[in-house]
This record gives C-alpha cells, sequence and structure tokens, in this order.
C-alpha cells in the first residue's frame, strides 16, 4: 500500500468545494480554448503556451508545470499515447488525429483537475467510437459518484462499459481526490468489483478520469520518463472531471454550476 493510500480522505465544506468549483471553471474554459484551437498545422506547443497565458490571465496557475519535475502546463497526448504526453514544437496535429488534453490549475490554494480527448478535423469511424464509449465510461462512473456507494463501485461500472464496447480500460493509472493538493486519498481505479473500497461520503471531491485503449490495456513508457503509449501502438483516449461527491450523485466542478456533462449520441 502506498503513502497516499494509507493517507485519510479528507471531506471539503461547502465553502472549500466553492473554491475548487471556481478553479474548475478555469480548468474548463481552458479546455473549451483549446478544444476550437487543437487544429491541423498547429503544434502541441502552441496549445501548451495558450493554456498557460489563459490561465494566469484569470489569476490561476498551471498545476502541472514543475510537477515531480514535469515540463510543460499541458499533458497532450495524440493518438497511441495514453496521458502525460509533453508538448513540443516538433509535434504539429494533423487531419485525423485523436488528441487528450488534460489539464489541472491551482487558484487560491485550491486545485481542479480535468481531460477531453477531441478530433483534429474528421476523425475515421473507429477513433470517432473510441472517443464516445470512453465519454461514456466517464458518465457511467459518475453516476455513482453519490454517498453510500464505493470507491470500488466506480471502477465497475466504467470497466462494465468499457470491455462491454470491445475495448479495454487502462490498469497503470488511476483517479484519485484533489483539494488542497493535486492528488490526494483516495485512489480511483476505473476498474475494479462492485462493494469494494473505501465508502463514499458527502463532501469527499474526486477526479474520475477513464482512460481506453482500441487494442490491447497494456502501456509502455517512453524515453522521456512520462509519456504512456500503447502497448500495440493502437489509439487510446481520456476523460476526466472533478466531482464532489453528495447525497444525490455527482456535482461536477469542472464545468459552469448546473451544466450536465453532454454526452453524444454517435456510440453504435
Amino acid at each position: 500500500m502506498d503513502a497516499l493510500a494509507r493517507e485519510r480522505i479528507a471531506l471539503k465544506s461547502a465553502e472549500e468545494i466553492e473554491h475548487i468549483r471556481a478553479a474548475g471553471l478555469v480548468v474548463h474554459q481552458v479546455l473549451e480554448a483549446l478544444t476550437a484551437a487543437a487544429r491541423p498545422g498547429v503544434t502541441t506547443l502552441e496549445l501548451d503556451r495558450q493554456a498557460e497565458a489563459l490561465t494566469r490571465r484569470r489569476g490561476a496557475e498551471p498545476a502541472f508545470l514543475g510537477y515531480h519535475g514535469f515540463p510543460a502546463s499541458l499533458c497532450i497526448s495524440v493518438n497511441e499515447q495514453v496521458v502525460h504526453g509533453i508538448p513540443s514544437a516538433r509535434k504539429v496535429l494533423a487531419e485525423g488525429d485523436l488528441v487528450s488534453l488534460d489539464y489541472g490549475v491551482v487558484l487560491d490554494g485550491w486545485y481542479a483537475d480535468s481531460a477531453v480527448t477531441v478530433g483534429v478535423g474528421r476523425l475515421d469511424a473507429p477513433s470517432a467510437r473510441l472517443l464516445e464509449v470512453t465519454r461514456q465510461a466517464l458518465a457511467q462512473a459518475l453516476a455513482q459518484a453519490r454517498a453510500g456507494q464505493r470507491v470500488g463501485d466506480l471502477g465497475a461500472a466504467a470497466q462494465a462499459w468499457i470491455e462491454a464496447q470491445g475495448f479495454q480500460v487502462v490498469r497503470d493509472f488511476v483517479g484519485h481526490g484533489v483539494g488542497r493538493r493535486l492528488h490526494e486519498p483516495p485512489q480511483i481505479p476505473n476498474f475494479g468489483a462492485p462493494g469494494t473500497g473505501p465508502r463514499l461520503k458527502a463532501g469527499m471531491v474526486l477526479a474520475i478520469e477513464p482512460m481506453v485503449n482500441a487494442g490491447v490495456a497494456a502501456v509502455d513508457l517512453l524515453e522521456d520518463g512520462w509519456t504512456a503509449v500503447t502497448q500495440d501502438g493502437l489509439r487510446s483516449a481520456h476523460f476526466e472531471h472533478t466531482v464532489a461527491v453528495t447525497e444525490n450523485g455527482p456535482d461536477i466542478l469542472t464545468l459552469p454550476r448546473g451544466q450536465a456533462m453532454p454526452l453524444s449520441e454517435k456510440v453504435r
């Protein structure tokens, strides 16, 4: 058991949740801008610089920049890259690329974290389906984020949906609590058995983030020490929201207040 798993799970007050929501709104606004900017011919470094500028303009700071030595503000992972891709002036987005944008900020000492996968131009049908299955895997997990459920219920719901669609869930990376730190307990696997793990309580704030591979679940780490790629070279997708657990379900803090997570009808 690692140190994070041994720590006590902190419950946030209503006031503290509003601080996280303010950080989450910045994350949402930045990811919306990056989604629009992810076009053919744009470098991943350009997107990173845009993310940092937009964040600082809103009085927040990028959460990932310098975190355990990460050299950029934005994790941007293209096609077979699963997570933690490093922006580069040499990486130019092309028509049909599948791009995961993972971003976090800290505002007034409170963190929020979210991710979205987008298509550059027109996606081929398999990539579009992978994207939508992953988006709905997050929705399946979010539906379990209410007081009285267990952490295992989140991962079990995501895994059941993903595997029923013929895809594989990544097991090397998991979601996490979030608040005064970017990573807090509990860890939130995107797989597992229902009825297992810590019981969810109102006031927990969780970053739930399924990562889904078109082929095998296994990943490799590149020589840069950060970028994880699918072992078979097939594509991957990633969606994430920061949510507060309530008695009635998830309060999504990385969307504008009251806005539901958008779901596509394109899954076949």
